[in-house]
């Protein structure tokens, strides 16, 4: 059994799989900058119009459907539709008001409002979610916009199913957030990789860059660290923050 252990500030690599060795070579030097505002604002806004308009395009065909006289039979199915849209609309605004923006009000979170919404998003994911964090711990909003990335990168590293757990330790003034991703065919793609560890896109696609670049931009801006580790179906990302 073979692993790769990478972190935000040195990396150490032992044999691995190909297809995220390559990627972690390029890990291996200084880290980049961050982009500048406009092309960071660009991406994520193009990252938020791919996710939001499978189901604001499935509302509208809903919509057609019940407009149409001739599809009366499908009535049923056009309300399922409407419904199963809008439910994942919702939960995608919901986690992009705390993965993202300052458009919420609220200055902390609690496990169980977290909870919450990684468990609407994972609905959306074939990988299962495993919250191992207490409801009641409170979270500042740098810790909780971290975790809603991490949590949602895991989910995203197992796209034949599997089980992403995600828990909290607490050491000396250091809050510890890990992710396992456990499941057939854990990875991240190069181009994730390369953005958890802040590098410019080499190749690839922007839509698999710009959410693992953004974890690494928050945990850099809140003075903590990240380390990524690759084994056999499974992969394990640590994020520690100052507590």
């Amino acid at each position: 059994m073979t692993t790769d252990i990478i972190t935000d500030d040195k990396p150490v690599t032992t044999d691995a799989s190909e297809a995220v060795s390559g990627a972690v070579s390029e890990a291996a030097s200084e880290t980049a900058g961050l982009p500048n505002p406009h092309d960071l604002a660009t991406q994520l806004v193009a990252k938020l119009c791919h996710d939001f308009i499978s189901p604001t395009g499935a509302i509208v065909s809903g919509l057609d459907l019940l407009a149409d006289p001739s599809a009366q039979d499908m009535r049923d199915d056009a309300v399922n539709l409407i419904q199963a849209s809008a439910t994942k609309m919702v939960a995608l605004v919901q986690f992009a008001r705390v993965a993202f923006g300052a458009a919420t009000s609220a200055e902390a979170f609690s496990g169980r409002e977290l909870n919450k919404i990684l468990s609407d998003m994972f609905a959306t994911m074939r990988a299962e979610l495993q919250f191992d964090i207490d409801n009641e711990v409170v979270f500042e909003k740098p810790a909780a916009r971290a975790l809603v990335n991490l949590g949602y990168i895991a989910g995203n590293a197992l796209p034949t199913g599997g089980v992403a757990h995600i828990r909290l330790e607490r050491e000396e003034g250091v809050l510890v957030l890990t992710s396992v991703s456990s499941g057939k065919r854990a990875r991240l793609k190069p181009e994730a990789v390369e953005g958890l560890f802040g590098k410019p896109l080499s190749d690839g696609l922007n839509g698999q860059w710009i959410q693992p670049f953004w974890l690494y931009s928050v945990v850099k801006e809140a003075g903590g660290k990240l380390t990524v580790a690759v084994d056999t179906d499974q992969l394990t990302i640590k994020i520690k923050l100052p507590d």
